[in-house]
Protein backbone atom coordinates (compact mmCIF):
# COMPACT_ATOMS: atom_id res chain seq x y z
CA UNK A 1 0.00 0.00 0.00
CA UNK A 2 1.20 3.44 -0.86
CA UNK A 3 2.04 5.95 1.67
CA UNK A 4 2.32 9.81 2.07
CA UNK A 5 4.56 11.01 5.03
CA UNK A 6 4.75 14.64 6.54
CA UNK A 7 6.87 16.05 9.27
CA UNK A 8 4.70 16.68 12.95
CA UNK A 9 6.63 18.15 16.06
CA UNK A 10 5.44 17.61 19.20
CA UNK A 11 7.31 18.69 23.08
CA UNK A 12 8.77 16.32 25.63
CA UNK A 13 10.33 17.16 28.98
CA UNK A 14 13.76 17.30 26.93
CA UNK A 15 12.15 19.94 24.68
CA UNK A 16 10.57 19.84 20.79
CA UNK A 17 10.71 16.11 19.36
CA UNK A 18 10.66 15.81 15.62
CA UNK A 19 8.31 12.81 13.78
CA UNK A 20 7.51 11.57 10.75
CA UNK A 21 4.42 10.42 10.35
CA UNK A 22 4.03 8.01 7.49
CA UNK A 23 -0.11 7.05 6.78
CA UNK A 24 -1.50 4.69 4.27
CA UNK A 25 -3.42 6.20 1.28
CA UNK A 26 -6.49 4.12 1.76
CA UNK A 27 -8.55 6.39 4.56
CA UNK A 28 -9.93 3.21 6.08
CA UNK A 29 -7.31 3.24 9.19
CA UNK A 30 -7.18 0.22 11.36
CA UNK A 31 -4.52 1.10 13.61
CA UNK A 32 -1.52 3.16 14.82
CA UNK A 33 1.68 2.32 15.16
CA UNK A 34 4.80 3.87 17.23
CA UNK A 35 8.71 3.44 15.42
CA UNK A 36 11.42 3.41 17.43
CA UNK A 37 14.97 3.78 15.61
CA UNK A 38 18.37 2.75 16.44
CA UNK A 39 21.05 3.60 18.91
CA UNK A 40 21.70 7.64 18.27
CA UNK A 41 25.36 7.64 19.39
CA UNK A 42 25.71 5.23 16.29
CA UNK A 43 24.26 6.46 13.55
CA UNK A 44 20.94 5.77 14.20
CA UNK A 45 18.09 8.13 12.96
CA UNK A 46 14.13 7.83 12.07
CA UNK A 47 15.69 7.30 8.43
CA UNK A 48 17.03 4.25 9.17
CA UNK A 49 16.55 1.40 6.95
CA UNK A 50 15.11 -0.94 9.09
CA UNK A 51 12.78 1.33 11.09
CA UNK A 52 11.93 2.80 7.58
CA UNK A 53 10.76 -0.82 7.17
CA UNK A 54 8.73 -1.10 9.73
CA UNK A 55 6.85 1.63 8.96
CA UNK A 56 6.22 0.73 5.61
CA UNK A 57 4.84 -2.76 7.13
CA UNK A 58 2.59 -0.67 9.32
CA UNK A 59 1.15 1.44 6.54
CA UNK A 60 0.71 -1.90 4.43
CA UNK A 61 -1.50 -3.01 6.92
CA UNK A 62 -3.48 -0.09 7.13
CA UNK A 63 -2.12 1.77 10.10
CA UNK A 64 -0.61 5.20 10.80
CA UNK A 65 2.93 4.86 11.55
CA UNK A 66 4.75 7.46 14.08
CA UNK A 67 8.59 7.67 13.75
CA UNK A 68 10.19 9.56 16.18
CA UNK A 69 13.96 10.92 16.10
CA UNK A 70 14.90 10.13 19.78
CA UNK A 71 16.37 13.14 21.96
CA UNK A 72 19.44 15.18 20.16
CA UNK A 73 18.77 13.42 17.20
CA UNK A 74 17.69 15.22 13.83
CA UNK A 75 16.07 17.98 14.60
CA UNK A 76 14.76 16.68 17.91
CA UNK A 77 16.13 18.74 21.16
CA UNK A 78 17.74 17.20 24.02
CA UNK A 79 20.70 14.84 24.54
CA UNK A 80 20.82 10.95 24.21
CA UNK A 81 19.49 9.26 28.31
CA UNK A 82 20.48 5.82 27.74
CA UNK A 83 17.06 4.88 27.15
CA UNK A 84 15.32 6.26 29.81
CA UNK A 85 13.97 9.55 28.99
CA UNK A 86 13.29 8.06 25.49
CA UNK A 87 11.29 5.85 26.86
CA UNK A 88 9.16 8.92 28.72
CA UNK A 89 9.18 10.35 25.16
CA UNK A 90 7.82 7.25 24.09
CA UNK A 91 5.14 7.19 26.26
CA UNK A 92 4.01 10.56 25.68
CA UNK A 93 3.66 10.13 22.33
CA UNK A 94 1.85 7.19 22.83
CA UNK A 95 -0.48 8.83 24.85
CA UNK A 96 -1.16 12.00 22.35
CA UNK A 97 -1.61 9.69 19.00
CA UNK A 98 -4.44 7.36 21.24
CA UNK A 99 -5.80 10.45 22.15
CA UNK A 100 -5.54 11.77 18.56
CA UNK A 101 -7.32 8.46 17.12
CA UNK A 102 -9.43 7.00 19.55
CA UNK A 103 -10.60 3.66 19.51
CA UNK A 104 -7.70 2.40 17.04
CA UNK A 105 -5.30 -0.22 18.58
CA UNK A 106 -1.72 0.91 18.67
CA UNK A 107 1.49 -0.85 17.68
CA UNK A 108 4.43 -0.39 19.23
CA UNK A 109 7.46 -1.51 16.70
CA UNK A 110 11.39 -1.07 16.94
CA UNK A 111 14.84 -1.77 16.15
CA UNK A 112 17.89 -2.61 18.39
CA UNK A 113 18.17 0.15 20.74
CA UNK A 114 14.79 1.27 19.71
CA UNK A 115 13.10 -2.09 20.39
CA UNK A 116 14.71 -1.95 24.00
CA UNK A 117 12.82 1.37 23.91
CA UNK A 118 10.02 0.14 23.13
CA UNK A 119 9.76 -3.09 25.34
CA UNK A 120 10.26 -0.88 28.32
CA UNK A 121 7.18 1.67 26.78
CA UNK A 122 5.15 -1.56 26.38
CA UNK A 123 5.94 -2.32 30.13
CA UNK A 124 5.77 1.11 31.62
CA UNK A 125 2.05 1.38 29.60
CA UNK A 126 0.13 -1.81 29.94
CA UNK A 127 1.32 -1.26 33.97
CA UNK A 128 -0.15 2.15 33.83
CA UNK A 129 -3.58 1.04 33.34
CA UNK A 130 -4.88 3.63 30.70
CA UNK A 131 -3.06 2.74 27.07
CA UNK A 132 -2.50 -1.00 26.21
CA UNK A 133 -0.39 -1.36 22.89
CA UNK A 134 -2.16 -4.05 20.65
CA UNK A 135 1.02 -5.60 20.21
CA UNK A 136 4.62 -5.29 20.48
CA UNK A 137 6.93 -6.08 17.68
CA UNK A 138 10.62 -5.87 18.16
CA UNK A 139 13.88 -6.50 15.39
CA UNK A 140 17.38 -7.35 16.41
CA UNK A 141 16.22 -6.51 20.20
CA UNK A 142 19.53 -4.96 22.45
CA UNK A 143 19.14 -7.49 24.78
CA UNK A 144 23.07 -7.78 25.29
CA UNK A 145 22.94 -3.89 26.16
CA UNK A 146 19.84 -2.56 27.87
CA UNK A 147 17.65 -4.16 30.52
CA UNK A 148 14.96 -5.06 28.56
CA UNK A 149 12.13 -6.12 30.47
CA UNK A 150 9.57 -9.19 29.86
CA UNK A 151 7.28 -8.69 27.23
CA UNK A 152 4.12 -9.93 26.54
CA UNK A 153 3.51 -13.69 24.87
CA UNK A 154 2.87 -12.38 21.55
CA UNK A 155 5.33 -10.33 21.22
CA UNK A 156 6.63 -10.60 17.47
CA UNK A 157 10.60 -11.52 17.99
CA UNK A 158 12.62 -11.14 14.56
CA UNK A 159 16.53 -11.65 14.55
CA UNK A 160 19.50 -11.99 12.26
CA UNK A 161 20.60 -15.76 11.94
CA UNK A 162 23.83 -13.66 11.64
CA UNK A 163 23.74 -10.52 13.67
CA UNK A 164 27.14 -9.71 15.54
CA UNK A 165 26.44 -6.77 17.13
CA UNK A 166 23.19 -8.78 18.70
CA UNK A 167 24.64 -12.17 18.67
CA UNK A 168 21.35 -14.41 18.12
CA UNK A 169 22.64 -16.51 21.37
CA UNK A 170 21.95 -13.31 23.97
CA UNK A 171 18.51 -12.99 22.38
CA UNK A 172 17.38 -16.58 22.63
CA UNK A 173 19.10 -16.43 26.46
CA UNK A 174 16.54 -13.63 26.77
CA UNK A 175 13.55 -15.12 25.45
CA UNK A 176 13.93 -18.26 26.62
CA UNK A 177 12.50 -18.30 29.85
CA UNK A 178 9.94 -16.03 28.72
CA UNK A 179 8.90 -18.95 26.37
CA UNK A 180 8.92 -16.43 23.43
CA UNK A 181 8.89 -17.58 19.87
CA UNK A 182 11.39 -16.07 17.72
CA UNK A 183 11.36 -16.00 14.04
CA UNK A 184 14.93 -16.19 12.91
CA UNK A 185 16.06 -14.50 9.51
CA UNK A 186 18.68 -17.29 7.85
CA UNK A 187 21.80 -15.64 6.31
CA UNK A 188 20.82 -12.34 8.17
CA UNK A 189 23.29 -9.81 9.45
CA UNK A 190 22.31 -6.58 12.19
CA UNK A 191 21.21 -4.35 9.58
CA UNK A 192 19.20 -7.13 7.19
CA UNK A 193 20.69 -5.96 4.54
CA UNK A 194 19.12 -7.31 1.40
CA UNK A 195 16.52 -9.05 3.32
CA UNK A 196 14.35 -6.03 4.76
CA UNK A 197 11.35 -7.54 2.45
CA UNK A 198 11.51 -10.29 5.27
CA UNK A 199 10.55 -7.83 7.89
CA UNK A 200 8.07 -6.08 5.85
CA UNK A 201 6.25 -9.04 5.08
CA UNK A 202 5.96 -10.89 9.06
CA UNK A 203 4.99 -7.34 10.65
CA UNK A 204 1.81 -6.23 8.18
CA UNK A 205 1.07 -10.13 8.33
CA UNK A 206 1.12 -10.04 12.29
CA UNK A 207 -0.51 -6.63 12.23
CA UNK A 208 -3.48 -8.03 9.97
CA UNK A 209 -3.52 -11.38 11.73
CA UNK A 210 -3.95 -9.76 15.43
CA UNK A 211 -6.58 -7.21 13.78
CA UNK A 212 -8.73 -10.62 12.37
Amino acid sequence: MAAKSHTEYFTGAAGRLQVVVDAPTNDSLQGVALVGHPHPLMGGTLDNKVAQTLAKAYTDAGCVAWRMNFRGVGESDGEHDAGAGETDDMCLLAQIITEQYPGLPLYLGGFSFGAAVQARAAHRLNQGGGISPRRLMLVGTAVARFDVPSVPADTLLIHGELDDVIPLTGLMDWARPQELPVLVVPGADHFFHRRLGIIREAVASAVRRTRD
